[in-house]
């Protein structure tokens, strides 16, 4: 579903319920993120989405399903139910392959993946081994770009895979330089 019919079916379940933006918005959005999402021009989070679902009193399901693309909605939010349950398992490299093409829980799996990055980029540095640790940092600076994006954006997740890269470097430097000193 793209933006302008999901903005069209909140602005019109709105209006059903005699609503103006401000009763909608309460404390949780702005009045002009709810003004861009009912025009298009902004995408809502899920968590935007279900706040705004609830306070129309309109399931979310059903919201979705209004759209026209039942299917794609429905098969958005069981990607993000699966994501987070292979976070929470420590699945990291099987939430990394995990594709959304409808940009409707996009913020959610940039926010997901940084986690899983920084996750690998941890444990492969423990390892002390070279290669792993060159791995580390692939996945350390994937960490940092995705803890940028999206509005979860996460500068602390940011500067943890910075600093992780930095240790690596360190590490790799003096395992260098003491392999260096050795040929003399």
């Amino acid at each position: 579903m793209d933006n302008a019919e999901l903005g069209r079916r909140l602005k019109s379940a709105r209006l059903a319920k005699k609503m103006t933006q401000s009763d909608v918005v309460g404390s949780f959005i702005t009045r002009n993120m709810l003004s861009q999402i009912e025009s298009g021009t902004a995408t809502p989070s899920m968590k935007t989405l279900e706040y705004l679902s609830g306070v129309l009193e309109l399931p979310l399901e059903k919201l979705l399903s209004e759209s026209g693309g039942a299917e794609n909605e429905q098969s958005s939010l069981a990607t993000l139910r699966r994501a987070k349950q292979l976070l929470e398992e420590g699945s990291y490299e099987e939430l990394l392959r995990i594709e959304e093409n409808t940009g409707l829980i996009a913020d959610e799996l940039h926010a997901l993946r940084s986690m899983a990055h920084l996750e690998i980029a941890r444990s492969l540095a423990e390892t002390e081994q070279t290669e792993s640790m060159q791995t580390a940092v692939m996945h350390a600076r994937y960490a940092a770009q995705e803890a940028g994006r999206g509005i979860y954006a996460n500068k602390a997740r940011a500067g943890e895979a910075n600093q992780l890269i930095a240790q690596i470097a360190q590490i790799l430097s003096d395992y260098y330089s003491s392999l260096a000193a050795g040929q003399s």
